[in-house]
């Protein structure tokens, strides 16, 4: 039989116990809570001066902070691009409407909610340019991205267990930086969002589990590939308006990693973490091809954070159109 028609097999033998990772890891409409909750109520009498309270508080918070933050939001208002990727994905069948695809509409549904509660934020802030933001979005939409899968649903999970990680990771530190700097609603907006992020984490990284149990070799290589290849992020093609695909993602990293929201050392922890969840040390049954990997993979890590320590990023801010130096203090 070929790689192809198994990994087939296996995510149709996975597909029997999607209602309970549905069950088990997302959370019904009724009960989950929506941008709304925690945003000034347009419906209220008070609403002015809840905008009024929330543009004081954002006056606060510094360039960097912005720009990683517009990037957090552009990065999640660009869920069209996953959906339709992961739509595409072997086994996963939206025509027949199988159970693979419930689970991927599900999914966006709720991480849907993320970039409505950012993008309103923003909005209400007066500190950003709106337009200049709402083009990167419709830019990063446009163009799509290639995160080196493929169609196979093991490099697919390799990726979005690592990825949800990362997105927990940059949404809590923004949480607590947002509280430090006094923007507790804020705060509770990012660490709400981190949370479900966190969740997400924890079934797509069972769904690894579950496959390691079933085609342990096979799962070995996939995960060596990625890790080899990199996890690219989702908005590695981010783009300002009038510009071309070029440095602006780099730019927006090298924010993120000057006031440590996502760093390189982060990107090492979450290997580390991905290598001790699915005990791939532990794992028996491998061809000889699949041992090699995991030795690879075992080293990782540790050859990984060598490289980042030497990594110098630049002192100064990049000036993005999202972010007016003018309107920041």
């Amino acid at each position: 039989m070929s790689i192809k028609n198994i990994r087939l097999e296996v995510m149709q033998f996975l597909e029997k116990n999607v209602d309970s990772f549905v069950d088990q890891y997302l959370i019904p409409v009724e009960k989950i809570w929506q941008p709304t909750d925690f945003l000034p109520n347009s419906q209220s009498d008070t609403f002015f001066d809840e905008v009024k309270e929330l543009r004081e508080i954002a006056k606060e918070l510094p360039y960097d902070f912005w720009v990683t933050l517009v990037g957090d939001t552009i990065t999640e208002e660009a869920l069209p691009t996953y959906e339709s990727w992961l739509m595409d994905v072997e086994g996963i069948d939206n025509v027949e409407r199988n159970g693979w695809s419930k689970w991927i509409r599900q999914w966006t549904g709720e991480e849907n909610r993320h970039g409505d509660l950012l993008n309103k934020y923003l909005y209400l802030s007066g500190r950003v340019n709106m337009r200049e933001v709402e083009m990167t979005t419709q830019h990063l939409i446009n163009d799509g991205f290639d995160i080196g899968t493929g169609r196979d649903p093991y490099k697919n999970f390799v990726y979005t267990s690592f990825q949800e990680l990362a997105t927990y990771v940059s949404h809590n530190r923004v949480a607590q930086m947002a509280k430090k700097y006094g923007d507790n609603k804020l705060s509770k907006m990012c660490k709400m969002i981190a949370g479900d992020e966190m969740r997400h984490h924890h079934a797509y990284s069972e769904f690894v589990t579950r496959i390691f149990q079933v085609d342990p070799s096979e799962m070995m290589l996939a995960f060596q590939y990625m890790m080899k290849a990199k996890i690219v992020m989702p908005a590695h093609f981010l783009r300002e308006s009038g510009e071309k695909i070029s440095t602006a993602f780099e730019q927006f990293s090298d924010s993120a990693q000057r006031i440590g929201v996502y760093t390189a050392a982060d990107y090492v922890d979450i290997m580390q973490k991905l290598i001790e969840k699915w005990e791939i040390d532990k794992i028996t049954g491998l061809t000889d091809e699949a041992e090699k990997a995991r030795d690879y993979l075992m080293k990782l890590p540790a050859r990984m954070a060598r490289i980042s320590e030497r990594l110098v990023i630049p002192q100064e801010s990049h000036i993005f159109k999202w972010v007016e130096p003018a309107l920041i203090r």
